[in-house]
């Protein structure tokens, strides 16, 4: 972070005045990335939740013996886990948190597509969602991802070695069987915390959610 920070400013890395401005712009991109997990924000969703499905749903159903490798799989010290999901709806990332938060896995950390309105973006981040900084969204390359490239990484590999769960979503809705671009950015971090040695392996969980009737 600190090499992709001084490079926009070349000769000024002991200035103080530039290290507050760099300190203010990583800042303001970890906010762009993430919020704090507030507690009672997923408790809210948690309990409305159940309802929410019985009134859109007759059933959800979970494969139990599925369900029993990966929490064997959660209990692996020192790996942290990966959830690689298919994409139907925007309802997979609440069920999919409320899944592993009630089988005592964690609160996951979710990667959020970029078509969302600020006020949801806000609860989303709230509930565990994290999101591609605002100065990735025009750049194509990830050579030119510069300053908000560098702070993900550093995001990425953090939250790898604290063995937060991930979920990131391979698909955008309504298309599929098509890697998203977002999907590919994520993807691309993962590989990069994994080749510079920030976790020694991680453990990827293949999730197919299916719906009769996509909400």
């Amino acid at each position: 972070v600190q090499d992709a920070a001084s490079s926009r400013e070349p000769g000024s890395g002991g200035d103080e005045g530039s290290q507050q401005r760099w300190k203010e712009q990583i800042c303001q991109i970890l906010g762009e990335i993430q919020a704090p997990l507030s507690p009672l924000y997923p408790w809210l969703c948690h309990w409305l939740l159940p309802k929410l499905l019985t009134r859109l749903f007759l059933s959800v159903r979970l494969h139990r013996g599925q369900l029993e490798m990966v929490l064997r799989a959660a209990s692996t010290p020192g790996v942290p886990l990966v959830f690689l999901c298919s994409h139907q709806s925007q309802l997979d990332g609440p069920l999919l948190s409320f899944v592993l938060l009630s089988q005592g896995i964690g609160v996951p950390r979710v990667t959020v597509g970029a078509r969302t309105s600020p006020r949801l973006r806000s609860l989303l981040q709230r509930l565990g969602g994290i999101f591609l900084p605002s100065g990735m969204a025009q750049t194509w390359s990830s050579r030119d991802e510069g300053l908000p490239g560098a702070v993900l990484d550093a995001y990425i590999q953090e939250m790898l070695r604290s063995r937060q769960p991930l979920v990131l979503f391979l698909e955008e809705p309504p298309a599929s069987l098509q890697l998203a671009e977002p999907a590919r950015r994520w993807l691309l971090r993962l590989l990069r915390a994994l080749r510079d040695g920030a976790v020694p392996d991680v453990l990827v969980v293949p999730v197919g959610i299916a719906y009769d009737a996509a909400p």
